[in-house]
């Protein structure tokens, strides 16, 4: 074969070679990955809360655990976020949030898990997970489930809830917050209190600590009202003395026109009093005031 047969079935397949695409395992793990378009990263609706209950626990925040089932991978990361990706190469393979960390679940004294609420639209709402905290070897996710369609359930292993006391919420508390639960103990021993006013109080202290997502409604203050009871009494003397003189104007003006005084009198609280009543009458709720 001539030389420049050889040289064109080299340059042919030189530029086939060149052509070829390498495909590349997906990496599209954890939350926001910085190496994906803008438009294919995570998105979370909210922010997750700040880290609270055992303090022991707090070295698990900034770390991420994974486990992987059947086509799916989930990573979790304590005190931020639930994610899972599915183990394809299909173009669009499906990766999402299953939860962003808001709240424990307290049960009896214990903080029995974790959950990760505000993840990504399942229907109607989105998707929530309960992380459920066990004793293990090492700290792991050991099991993945979903109970009921949207709301997932994730068992992690870890040595630092081996000990039968670390889970226990009254140790955790400040010392007033322990103040307060002793009282609302004592109140519901002695009857004073029902058992929801007591699980109410218990709420309370549980929401002051961070342990739970407030549901409290905040009643916005009235600015326009005084601000100190002195401020309203000054008002109320600077409001009596233009009273008083203008009704000092009033009586130097009738005793000018040689007006009587009391026949006057009579009339202009005659006249105050019926305006008043008419007004009541047509739907006026105020009080009605007897100024004769």
């Amino acid at each position: 074969m001539a030389p420049w047969v050889y040289f064109s079935l080299f340059m042919t397949q030189y530029a086939l070679a060149g052509k070829m695409k390498i495909v590349e395992e997906p990496n599209t793990f954890g939350l926001n990955n910085p190496f994906l378009a803008q438009g294919s990263r995570l998105q979370p609706k909210a922010s997750p809360s700040a880290a609270s209950g055992p303090t022991h626990l707090h070295r698990l925040a900034g770390k991420c655990f994974s486990f992987i089932e059947s086509m799916y991978k989930y990573e979790f990361c304590p005190f931020h976020n639930i994610t899972q990706h599915e183990q394809s190469f299909r173009w669009n393979a499906y990766s999402g949030i299953l939860g962003i960390w808001q709240e424990w679940e307290i049960v009896n004294n214990t903080f029995t898990g974790m959950w990760m609420r505000d993840g990504d639209a399942c229907g109607g709402r989105n998707r929530q997970t309960k992380v459920l905290l066990t004793c293990g070897g090492s700290s792991k996710l050991a099991r993945v489930s979903e109970p009921s369609t949207c709301v997932y359930s994730l068992t992690f292993e870890t040595p630092l809830v081996c000990h039968p006391h670390s889970l226990l919420v009254y140790p955790t508390l400040s010392g007033k917050l322990q103040k307060e639960w002793d009282e609302a103990e004592q109140a519901r021993y002695e009857g004073l209190i029902t058992e929801q006013g007591y699980n109410n109080l218990l709420r309370d202290i549980f929401e002051d600590a961070g342990f739970l997502k407030s549901q409290r409604v905040k009643v916005k203050p009235d600015v326009t009202g005084p601000s100190k009871p002195h401020e309203s009494l000054q008002k109320c003397n600077e409001e009596f003395q233009k009273q008083t003189k203008e009704i000092e104007r009033l009586r130097a003006l009738l005793t000018q026109h040689n007006v009587p005084l009391e026949s006057n009198t009579y009339e202009v609280k005659s006249h105050v009093s019926v305006t008043v009543q008419s007004q009541y009458q047509r739907g006026d709720t105020g009080l009605i005031v007897d100024l004769l």
